[in-house]
């Protein structure tokens, strides 16, 4: 016996519960970096939000840094603004949830998409930007509006046509100090390291640092292209400072950083050590890379993602080094 057809307005209504579902899982969607962004506190004075261990996504929305704020008597200190415009509004409503006090600036840590994309809410509640001056020639270069092309596609909608990319009001020169409701804040250059660009807030009177990108903790870095010479020098210098606490960009926050540096510093001078190696014997990458055990970083997260990038860039970079000597 043929089945009976649903009538219309059975058709109907299921349709209608069909969208209004779909309608739900994408406001809970759109929800879900608020709900996220729960603010860890590492010091009287300091906080910050935790990003996922993997690369930025579609899954996580892009939020897989860190960024932290300061709330000092009068005001809030901002330290990075995270990968997408709807997470910079979710990082400032969960500022907002602690504190009333405008938020007087943001310092930049470097001009990375995952950490600066989110500076339009920041910006609308009236901050002013800082950051390092080497920084300009990432929107001079052109990276800017490759990089913003590329995110438009892999992490739609939350970051899309409409996303602006916000420069620094005060580019900075050098390090220097500032004093802000009570506290004093010290800014230092790391860079060229991980970036060009690369600089640390130190909040005194807490003994924290935010060091950006400079260590990424229980993860896999992202190297690139960069200049890992200086960061593994940069490196030393913040195992030096023995900071009571120090905030990366990636990853939990550190109360022992010469232990919580190694990761970071052994996978950096892994890659040297064996793409090193093949410039000198000049074997060619495809070659170097598939005989280079990795096994002692493979089960990190991230490692899928960013190693293979992260040895080409070292390999090239080594080859640049070596053509200088």
């Amino acid at each position: 016996m043929a089945r009976s057809r649903p009538s219309l307005p059975a058709r109907l209504h299921a349709i209608v519960a069909l969208a209004a579902t779909l309608l739900l899982s994408l406001a809970q969607a759109g929800d879900a970096p608020a709900q996220a962004l729960q603010p860890i506190r590492v010091s009287e004075h300091a906080w910050y939000v935790l990003g996922d261990a993997g690369m930025a996504s579609g899954a996580n929305q892009g939020f897989n840094s860190n960024a932290g704020f300061v709330i000092t008597r009068d005001s809030v200190i901002v330290i990075d603004a995270l990968g997408t415009p709807p997470l910079g509004d979710a990082l400032l409503a969960a500022i907002r949830k602690l504190s009333s006090k405008p938020v007087k600036r943001v310092i930049l840590t470097h001009y990375h998409a995952d950490h600066f994309y989110g500076l339009a809410a920041f910006k609308a509640a009236g901050a002013e930007v800082w950051a390092h001056e080497a920084g300009k020639e990432y929107f001079g270069s052109g990276e800017a509006a490759a990089r913003l092309a590329q995110r438009q596609k892999d992490l739609f909608p939350w970051v899309d046509e409409s996303t602006r990319l916000i420069q620094a009001d005060r580019w900075l020169s050098g390090g220097t100090r500032f004093e802000e409701g009570g506290l004093h804040f010290r800014i230092d250059i790391l860079g060229p390291a991980h970036a060009p660009e690369d600089l640390m807030l130190t909040v005194e009177e807490d003994g924290v640092v935010f060091c950006g990108d400079i260590l990424f903790a229980g993860r896999i870095p992202f190297v690139g292209n960069a200049d890992s010479k200086r960061w593994l020098a940069a490196i030393d210098t913040l195992a030096g400072l023995k900071p009571k606490v120090l905030v990366t960009g990636h990853g939990r926050h550190s109360t022992d950083a010469a232990a919580d540096l190694t990761l970071t510093r052994d996978y950096l001078l892994y890659l040297r050590e064996q793409m090193g190696k093949a410039v000198e014997e000049m074997v060619p990458f495809e070659e170097a890379y598939a005989r280079t055990d990795w096994s002692r970083f493979s089960k990190v997260p991230a490692f899928e993602a960013a190693n293979r990038i992260n040895a080409y860039g070292s390999y090239l970079t080594l080859e640049r080094e070596s053509l200088a000597r």
